[in-house]
């Protein structure tokens, strides 16, 4: 392994210290559960994350594989045989024939041979080097398979926390639905209003249940959800409900971007780039592969054998050693061609991924830098917007307590309060997402949130 980044370096030791999950074991996670919390829970038990390390150890074991052919092979045979009879035995024709005399007693033989190859047209050593960069196109791909499961991990623990945002803005509009009927009730008796307008309150009350509903239904799934993300197992029905709360709140945190360092960080850092370039590197050792066969194979071979002497004792047997050189060549050009050709194609294809992917990772980093720059013009706007439709209930309350607007003011100054603030929440939940999938375009690992500076970022000093 030529290089591995420091920061994976760490996320590989921090995983591997949390010990690994296995199926079928109920994963326990804390009863109320911190974003921290919630990512370092994935990262040993996602299921994504689990075949990834996976995928990078059985490359591990391909490198050990592929190595073993520049190491020498030892190869020992033995038999021993025991007979009891002297026996004349013919030609296996039946016919009579010079009988060959097989004595009886005890007979054994014992040898060795051990070879090492000396040349082989650099395809070994092209091998080796090939199987080691796809080694390391794994590990770029675990990092990339990491930042691709927290990034939804922290979504999904954002979209719980916009559910009970939104729960908490419908009970709200209910809360102040339900102290309007009251008013309602006592301008009726003091004769104020009419019986309509209890009936249109009491209406009102009734159909802000429903979106009550819906954002507690929508609370649960998405709970459900962080759970599946989470890789978090349940043993048995009975467990169910019992998934962990996320704790926290959604906040607002300005972020400005510079777009010209953002694109060349993430070219620069993206795991998928730098797995792509090794795979690009690999294929173009297996041209050296292909190129080996029209060159000679030596090898060195060395040996001995040790075999029973004229009595049963080791110190009477008759030994010998043995040493050469061996040379094997198997040219067949139209053969090779072919496998040269497969080789370069693939080369080219390796090369024609990473730049589709430098596209690909282009187009993502300016449509998440749009989406950030969005999300901040809306969540300003949105502010704005609650601010005012506060002030114009407050208002509407005492015009109608006064008997200078009727209920209907009241009522649609009621809705436009919560729809100012549906919209604001669901701008902020908006810029929290484009801020990780910022983080996930430029490459920055998840778990490193000291180097946002790094990124081309720059995070003002503001709420937490």
């Amino acid at each position: 392994m030529n290089f591995i980044p420091a920061v994976f370096l760490g996320l590989l030791v921090f995983t591997a210290g949390t010990g690994r999950a296995e199926p079928g074991i109920s994963q326990a996670a804390p009863d109320r559960l911190s974003l921290e919390q919630a990512l370092a829970h994935a990262l040993n038990h996602n299921f994504s994350i689990r075949r990834a390390r996976e995928r990078l150890r059985e490359q591990e074991g391909i490198v050990t594989t592929m190595t073993a052919a520049a190491w020498p092979t030892v190869t020992a045979t033995g038999n021993w045989q025991k007979t009891d009879v002297r026996r004349l035995l013919y030609p296996v024709t039946g016919q009579p024939g010079v009988p060959l005399l097989m004595p009886s007693g005890q007979f054994w033989r014992m040898t060795f041979t051990g070879s090492q190859t000396l040349f082989a047209g650099g395809g070994v050593q092209a091998a080796i080097a090939a199987a080691d960069l796809r080694r390391e196109a794994a590990i770029f791909e675990l990092q990339a398979t990491v930042n691709d499961t927290l990034l939804d991990v922290r979504t999904r623990f954002y979209a719980v926390l916009f559910a009970w945002a939104q729960i908490n803005v419908q009970e709200q509009n209910v809360r102040l639905l339900e102290s309007q009927l009251q008013d309602v009730i006592a301008c009726l008796q003091a004769g104020k209003v009419s019986e309509f307008e209890r009936l249109r309150a009491e209406v009102a009350l009734a159909s802000a249940k429903v979106p009550l509903i819906m954002a507690r239904n929508h609370h649960r799934l998405a709970v459900e959800e962080l759970r599946q993300a989470l890789g978090m197992e349940k043993t048995d029905d009975s467990a169910v409900g019992t998934s962990p709360d996320p704790i926290g709140t959604l906040t607002y945190l300005p972020l400005e971007c510079d777009l010209r360092a953002t694109l060349a960080q993430a070219r620069e850092r993206r795991p998928e780039l730098r797995r792509l370039a090794k795979l690009e590197a690999a294929a173009a050792a297996g041209e050296q592969i292909a190129w080996a066969d029209l060159y000679p194979r030596l090898t060195m071979i060395g040996g001995g054998e040790l075999r029973k002497g004229p009595t049963n004792r080791f110190n009477d047997s008759l030994t010998g050693l043995r040493a050469g050189l061996q040379a094997q060549t198997r040219v067949n050009l139209r053969a090779t061609t072919g496998r040269v050709r497969q080789a370069e194609s693939a080369a080219a294809q390796a090369r024609l991924a990473k730049e589709a992917e430098d596209l690909a990772v282009e187009v993502e980093v300016r449509q998440t830098v749009a989406a950030l720059e969005q999300a901040a013009e809306l969540v300003t706007a949105t502010g704005k917007s609650v601010e005012q439709a506060e002030a114009a209930v407050r208002i509407a309350i005492v015009r109608f307590q006064s008997g200078i607007s009727p209920q209907l003011d009241l009522l649609q100054s009621q809705v436009e309060l919560t729809r100012a603030r549906t919209n604001q929440l669901q701008s902020v939940y908006a810029h929290n997402v484009a801020i990780a999938r910022l983080r996930k375009a430029v490459g920055v690992p998840e778990i490193d949130f000291g180097a946002v500076a790094e990124a081309g970022l720059s995070a003002p000093t503001g709420p937490k």
